[in-house]
């Protein structure tokens, strides 16, 4: 007991030396950058605003909006913020610490931001209420909600991916806790709109950079700017380590423009195999978390019934809430739905053996899935089908085992789906992922043509992979992943807890043009309408 006290203590006094640490070079940066940026008058400003990357100190996309910002700074550029100042009632994060009623915990949040955009000008939004907006929502139900507009602003849609990712489900309950939220999130959106509006009619920018582009402050600050005509940049975490994407579309469905005569070197193609070969044992993070501590060989049980049956066919899912799955819904109205529909043919090909993998995240602490697949399970008496096996989200069985041995693979949206055409197994997919831009995996365009395939898969003695799934697939991740990935590791290393990151001791002029190649990737991408692409490979 004395001994874990201890090591909670040296952790704690750890994490007191990196927040200082960190504050300092805040400091210093936040100064040297405000002392040599001198603005061009006749340029028009840049506006960043990142409300809901994080609470309290630095993580990825703060980190990624931040030095991204002093790169813009230093080529002379005017640089705005657009601050929070306890601006909306109840914000996304705040909303997911405790008691979702419970006011977001906003001086922590606002002494950060000051440290983090101190080198530049900031505008400061507090929060304003309508009482006309708040009697036209008081006692609708969370369907009517879903579709309400005020003054022209689908406020309702543009609110409601961030309720569902706090609330960690994607069908709705109408129950107080969801209609209070729900309720309080679109007064805030209005409140952020009229503010934004604001602000632009004073700065007049010629671009705004956001986070992520779907929760609700920033969903609702796009929506603006898209309506002004002004062009909006989003940002997400990549596949890298401490890497971003950017780009003018949506970011988290990472939209990708690869040069049709664009092909693989000898060079390159070790190189992406060399990643694969790491991906495959599980040795990766995304958004600096790991999900898997090792993976495991397929237990003897399940190798025995896989060998009773005449194919095995893998079955993976997503999380429900997952931002990825505002995009994904095009065949059916979402995940579950398509689950139902494979539990349909399972029941009908007794002599295919079904094995439903549960996405790891689905329990992650402090963010487990309120509608997940193993309740799904349970609610259809999945123990009662011979041919039916459920992988839970904590179990490491490997899933790349499981694909070897598959005759094609069942995915929604899952990443996992490019790996197993990598890997040579046909794929079918229900949803739209980052991968179906190219022709990488059999994707349908409507349900009753799914549903043509899934059954003529099922049928067939063996189903083919086009050799052009697999080199697009090559293709369409290389590019992602050394073109595309921005990463920022030059400026950032592990922080306090996974996820979160600290600023490494680097020369303030790493950040002058000409002197880092991601910097001037992002910078010429905001200021002069270039592609967010790396011209040579970031290994």
């Amino acid at each position: 007991m004395a001994e874990r006290s201890m090591t909670e203590f040296i952790q704690k006094l750890y994490r007191v030396y990196l927040r200082v640490q960190l504050y300092s070079r805040l400091f210093f940066l936040n100064r040297r950058i405000k002392k040599t940026a001198i603005s061009a008058s006749n340029k028009k400003p840049v506006i960043f605003f990142n409300a809901s990357a994080r609470l309290v100190d630095l993580n990825l996309n703060a980190a990624f909006s931040m030095i991204s910002s002093w790169g813009i700074q230093l080529t002379g550029r005017k640089i705005y913020h657009f601050a929070c100042n306890s601006g909306m009632s109840h914000c996304v994060l705040g909303a997911g610490l405790g008691d979702p009623k419970d006011p977001p915990p906003c001086r922590k949040c606002i002494n950060d931001t000051r440290r983090f955009t101190g080198s530049a000008e900031r505008f400061w939004f507090g929060f304003h209420e309508e009482d006309d907006l708040r009697q036209r929502i008081q006692g609708k139900a969370v369907s009517d909600l879903e579709s309400f507009t005020y003054q022209g602003r689908p406020l309702g849609a543009l609110v409601l991916p961030s309720l569902r990712w706090i609330l960690r489900r994607f069908h709705l309950k109408d129950d107080d806790v969801t209609r209070y939220l729900y309720s309080e999130f679109i007064i805030s959106a209005h409140n952020i709109a009229e503010e934004f509006t604001r602000m632009m009619t004073k700065v007049d920018p010629e671009v705004v950079v956001v986070f992520n582009g779907l929760q609700y402050p920033e969903a609702v600050v796009r929506w603006v700017t898209q309506q002004n005509d002004i062009r909006v940049i989003t940002h997400e975490v990549n596949l890298q380590p401490f890497s971003a994407f950017f780009t003018d579309g949506q970011a988290t469905i990472y939209p990708l423009s690869i040069p049709e005569d664009f092909s693989l070197s000898n060079d390159q193609n070790l190189l992406l195999d060399e990643y694969l070969e790491k991906r495959f044992q599980g040795d990766f993070k995304m958004a600096g978390i790991k999900f898997w501590s090792g993976m495991h060989q397929l237990p003897k049980e399940l190798v025995d019934d896989i060998n009773k049956y005449d194919a095995v066919v893998p079955v993976f899912t997503n999380v429900i809430f997952d931002t990825s799955q505002a995009h994904a819904n095009t065949i059916f109205p979402d995940m579950f739905a398509w689950l139902d529909t494979v539990l349909n043919y399972a029941k009908k090909h007794p002599n295919v053996l079904f094995v439903f993998r549960a996405h790891p995240d689905e329990m992650r602490v402090g963010k487990s899935s309120q509608e997940n697949v193993l309740s799904w399970a349970i609610d259809n008496n999945i123990e009662q089908y011979q041919n039916i096996r459920i992988i839970g989200p904590d179990e490491t069985q490997s899933s790349y085992e499981l694909i070897k041995r598959s005759k094609f693979t069942l995915v929604y949206n899952s990443s996992i789906g490019l790996e197993a055409i990598l890997m040579g197994t046909p794929v079918l997919c229900a949803g739209k992922a980052r991968y179906t831009q190219y022709p990488t995996v059999y994707y349908p365009p409507s349900k009753e043509k799914y549903l043509d395939l899934l059954q003529s898969f099922l049928q067939a003695d063996q189903v083919d992979v086009p050799e052009r799934f697999i080199d697009n697939a090559r293709r369409f991740l290389f590019y992602q992943l050394f073109r595309a990935s921005l990463r920022f590791d030059e400026f950032l290393g592990e922080g306090i807890s996974p996820g979160y990151v600290h600023l490494k001791a680097f020369n303030w002029r790493k950040m002058l043009p000409g002197n880092s190649e991601i910097v001037d990737c992002i910078v010429n991408g905001i200021l002069h309408n270039e592609e967010f692409i790396l011209e040579s490979d970031q290994a």
